[in-house]
């Protein structure tokens, strides 16, 4: 398939730029995929529409602020957005501009905090040393929440608790794992009483989720790696839940992506701190997940293509259409759909 098939026409003021006041007032439409039935409901419904025995599992990254704003030495304005912390106390960040900044280049972010460009790693990309010694530290006085470039205002302190789940404890992500937002502590608790297991995982969202795509022709696309770790104890409830027969929901692409690569080739999880090089287009056989919770992505996104594979692409595009015309909220503090 072609980057063109996964395009949709949305009209901007359907981009939610607010959160709603209420986590859990998101509308919810619900696919089901062996009637090819569109369904419209509110994310409260959630613990009715998964089954008893299911297992729901959640992405903990924790957002961290990781956009800095400062200046050169000769005084020209720099954004970085830090990625991942490096061996050798180095960062990896997006920067814009790029084209002035050179190796040997310093930015100043305040009289504490400065740093000095060590090499291009590729377009737009830089690897950095701090004149910090707690750069996290230093970034959680300093840095901005890095809210996704279609919200067009700037943050707001409500952002820093808003763009962030009410699970999310692992500190290391640049972008929400958005299809959690929706969930409150009592929904949660919900869930459970609907004799649903909860179990929780970390990818840590990097650039690869919402770097544009580039390729034309799918069979060309590559997502960038990103760090994911399954412990021990989720590990063995997945797998106790696999060989039960227990459906796996992912609550997110980024969980997703996670289970489909923490499955080994015998179908079992494996405990794990490592890296996904995982790309998700059709013609990919899903072997953990079996439903999934997940916001409306942006046209001819990874993230689109990822959940179009799942539930199959002209289901998908159609149920988008509806979402249009029914005047759901897109994007990442909008509504969701709930696939099964």
């Amino acid at each position: 398939m072609h980057l063109e098939d996964f395009f949709y026409d949305l009209p901007a003021e359907l981009i939610a730029s607010e959160p709603l006041a209420e986590r859990a007032a998101s509308r919810m439409l619900h696919l089901d995929r062996e009637k090819g039935s569109l369904s419209d409901r509110q994310f409260i419904d959630l613990p009715t529409v998964l089954r008893e025995g299911d297992v729901l599992v959640l992405n903990n990254t924790r957002v961290f602020p990781a956009r800095l704003v400062g200046q050169t030495e000769t005084g020209g304005a720099v954004e970085l957005l830090l990625e991942e912390e490096l061996d050798g106390g180095s960062w990896s960040a997006l920067a814009k501009p790029a084209k002035r900044l050179r190796p040997g280049k310093k930015i100043s972010f305040s009289d504490r905090l400065s740093c000095e460009v060590v090499e291009r790693i590729n377009e737009g990309h830089f690897r950095i040393v701090f004149e910090a010694d707690d750069v996290w530290t230093a970034a959680e006085g300093l840095g901005h929440i890095p809210l996704p470039h279609y919200i067009k205002r700037p943050e707001s302190e409500a952002d820093r608790e808003r763009y962030q789940t009410v699970f999310a404890r692992e500190r290391g992500a640049i972008a929400a794992p958005t299809a959690g937002l929706h969930f409150t502590q009592a929904i949660i608790e919900e869930v459970r009483q609907a004799g649903v297991e909860v179990v929780e995982l970390t990818l840590h969202v990097g650039y690869g989720t919402f770097e544009p795509v580039r390729a034309e022709n799918l069979s060309e696309h590559r997502v960038l790696p990103e760090r994911f770790e399954i412990s021990e104890h989720s590990a063995k409830q997945l797998n106790d839940a696999r060989s039960s027969g227990r459906r796996i929901v992912a609550v997110g692409t980024t969980t997703t992506r996670a289970l489909e690569s923490a499955i080994g080739e015998t179908s079992e999880f494996k405990p794990q701190r490592t890296r996904t090089n995982l790309t998700i287009t059709p013609g990919y056989r899903f072997r953990a997940v079996g439903a999934m919770l997940t916001n409306f992505h942006l046209p001819s996104s990874s993230l689109l293509i990822l959940v179009s594979t799942f539930g199959g692409h002209q289901f998908i595009m159609e149920s988008y259409r509806h979402a249009v015309r029914s005047r759901y909220r897109f994007y990442s503090y909008g509504d969701c759909m709930f696939i099964e």
